[in-house]
């Protein structure tokens, strides 16, 4: 049976009932999330996973102004503090937005892209949104294959926004992977 994302459960905050009060803050942090994990750690580093085109969830898709089954770039990369695994991030690009405004996409290699996404005075940031992922949610489940053989909980919150450069949207997820509550604060 195929896992998918659940619309419903992009909230605008995090609710503090369920929410652990040392991630609140990764949660809902609008400044670079790479420049608070360096600030945290000795070394950091992106690891690549995957880049490549493919179909967005229907949600993404939905974010993004695609059509179903429409594909876009995709890059998926786990963020390292110090050598352990901290966030599975996964952005989306639609195909036509390559050209031109986000051509940076394409060779980012495994520079962070949050990096970039913060250096453009140009770029604009929409408003972050967060949920809770659970083995209901395709994404959970790409978190956690990519960090095997590390357990995961039975839910990870996440975190999204767009952003806009020129009029064109590139939608950039992350997941806070248990360690992350590692770094100090």
């Amino acid at each position: 049976m195929r896992t998918r994302p659940h619309k419903e459960t992009w909230l605008k905050r995090p609710p503090r009932a369920t929410v652990f009060r040392t991630l609140r803050p990764w949660l809902t942090d609008p400044d670079s999330l790479t420049a608070r994990i360096r600030a945290r750690c000795g070394t950091f580093a992106v690891r690549v996973l995957r880049q490549r085109l493919a179909v967005p969830h229907r949600d993404e898709a939905t974010l993004l102004g695609l059509r179903r089954g429409e594909v876009a770039w995709l890059r998926e990369v786990l963020l390292i503090a110090d050598g352990v695994p901290v966030v599975f991030a996964r952005s989306l690009l639609p195909r036509a937005n390559v050209r031109g405004a986000w051509n940076l996409f394409h060779g980012m290699g495994a520079r962070p892209l949050g990096a970039a996404l913060f250096a453009d005075p140009a770029i604009s940031r929409r408003a972050l949104t967060c949920a809770c992922l659970d083995r209901r949610d395709a994404r959970y489940h790409l978190a956690s294959a990519a960090v095997a053989p590390m357990a995961m909980p039975p839910r990870v919150w996440a975190r999204r926004s767009l952003f806009r450069l020129h009029g064109r949207a590139l939608l950039v997820s992350e997941a806070f992977l248990p360690t992350i509550l590692d770094l100090p604060e």
